[in-house]
């Protein structure tokens, strides 16, 4: 009797043993699995850094199970293809400003409205709270899986002609915006000429001076090395960027219920690291431009407000577009946090 007890707890101990060395993972109905992770931005950027993070975790969390190879720097294409490619199921992931979702979800352009958020406090909150939460739930219907939230941040006008301190210094600039229809009309309206192009093609687009300059945070500039070929930078901060981590839904429906787990940890635990990194990357860049001879123009908050002012036509035209409900609530949200803040 006590031999049959005895063989049976060792038999056991094995097993605890083998699941302990194997990892949670190895009990869950989790396969050997391969992603493709395809974003426009170098490896070394604030993106690069947070897909890094990510494809550490999946794995981690996986039990070596499933992997996530990265494709930086618009090697597998632009935004608009690298989605298309989401959507049609050869590539898993990637990330995307809420404006290249703006064509399928039209109320994604609602974070891509000028001067929007304060600071990045406000973007925060809407972003994790029910508005980014109702957004996300739009995408599934594209053919899309929203797993959360990282970020790109605040967007700075550079180029190679001068400096940029007021509103009437935009005038004639042949601008780089991004190849959505808000940053055309918002640029034309305060008198640049807006030329949307992939951001792949921007180097060799100020390099050539096909444009004068373009418009990100200063994070990409830096990594991208905008400041060989442009001259001034001038912080504008016209708009907070969210960058939206998007799966593939046709590899989301191939999965089961313990993978997408991994999939979902591993975002919600890169998110906060992420946008650490972008916000120190961000403070940093400025004084490293500099440092490469770029000269940095303060643009001062009451040109933000002329701004915000000639803007305000350009804005009006893009919320009537936009779920009525679903911008009251974020309007709402925001005047509670900044409420708070006073």
């Amino acid at each position: 009797m006590h031999k049959h007890l005895l063989r049976r707890l060792t038999a056991f101990s094995v097993v605890l043993a083998s699941l302990a060395m194997t990892g949670v993972a190895g009990a869950q109905d989790i396969k050997e699995r391969n992603f493709k992770f395809a974003f426009v931005n170098q490896k070394e950027h604030p993106q690069g850094m947070g897909a890094q993070r990510f494809s550490e975790l999946v794995e981690k969390k996986s039990g070596g199970k499933m992997k996530v190879k990265l494709f930086p720097s618009g090697v597998l294409g632009g935004d608009a293809s690298v989605i298309s490619s989401l959507q049609g199921g050869t590539v898993e992931l990637t990330m995307a400003i809420p404006g290249l979702l703006s064509g399928m979800a039209k109320d994604f352009a609602l974070f891509d409205l000028p001067f929007l958020f304060n600071n990045e406090k406000e973007a925060d909150l809407v972003l994790d709270g029910p508005v980014g939460r109702k957004l996300l739930d739009k995408l599934p219907e594209r053919g899309l899986i929203g797993l959360t939230y990282f970020e790109h941040g605040f967007r700075n006008v550079t180029n190679s002609r001068r400096p940029v301190a007021r509103m009437e210094d935009l005038q004639g600039l042949k601008l780089r915006v991004m190849q959505i229809p808000v940053m055309i009309d918002a640029f034309g309206a305060l008198g640049a000429n807006p030329s949307p192009l992939p951001l792949p093609e921007v180097y060799t687009a100020l390099e050539q001076k096909a444009v004068d300059g373009q418009e990100n945070p200063y994070s990409l500039v830096e990594a991208s090395k905008y400041y060989e070929i442009q001259k001034y930078g001038s912080d504008t901060r016209h708009a907070f960027n969210p960058v939206v981590l998007l799966f593939s839904k046709k590899a989301w429906d191939r999965l089961s219920v313990d993978e997408r787990n991994v999939l979902l940890d591993a975002a919600k635990e890169t998110q906060p690291f992420q946008r650490a990194a972008n916000r120190d990357v961000n403070a940093k860049a400025a004084e490293f431009l500099k440092g490469q001879g770029m000269v940095l123009t303060a643009f001062p908050a009451q040109e933000r407000e002329r701004l915000r002012e000639k803007l305000k036509p350009v804005t009006d035209k893009y919320v009537r577009q936009i779920d009525p409900a679903l911008t009251q609530e974020l309007f709402s949200e925001l005047g509670k946090a900044r409420g708070a803040a006073r």
